[in-house]
């Protein structure tokens, strides 16, 4: 039997939201080091799954921690998909919409440099998204 956390036995690494409010994003500026990935670039909340975890668990702990935010599992659509920077990956993306209170309420955890609502069709055109996020967030939100 599985559960609504289930990862199906596949590989994964970690999880993100795309989480609208209207026709906007929630997104993180990402820090500007060099020794990470994306460094400066406006990425989506979520991160690295911790042991043990499922993907809605690990996409709202990440969210937390990022945003402050909390919600419920049962308000996110989504599941595997293919990652097209790593031929034969998978990452769990999850979609949900947020209100303009939970919007506003967002803040900024301990990492990332900045933390906004950005018009989805800006994010997806942005030349500072990170790249893959671009083309699933436009998939997912059937742009």
């Amino acid at each position: 039997m599985t559960g609504p956390d289930d990862d199906g036995g596949l590989r994964w690494r970690g999880a993100k939201l795309v989480l609208t409010c209207g026709d906007s994003l929630l997104v993180m500026r990402r820090d500007d080091m060099p020794t990470i990935n994306w460094p400066g670039m406006w990425d989506l909340p979520g991160g690295a799954r911790e042991p043990g975890e499922g993907p809605r668990a690990c996409a709202l702990r990440e969210l937390h921690e990022e945003t402050g935010l909390r919600l419920d599992p049962a308000r996110l659509t989504g599941g595997p998909q293919p990652l097209p920077h790593k031929p034969g990956s998978v990452g769990f993306y999850f979609q949900a919409e947020i209100t303009a209170a939970e919007a506003r309420s967002a803040r900024l955890g301990d990492e990332g440099a900045e933390l906004r609502l950005m018009p989805v069709t800006e994010f997806i055109a942005h030349p500072q998204a990170v790249p893959h996020f671009r083309g699933i967030v436009a998939a997912m939100l059937g742009l």
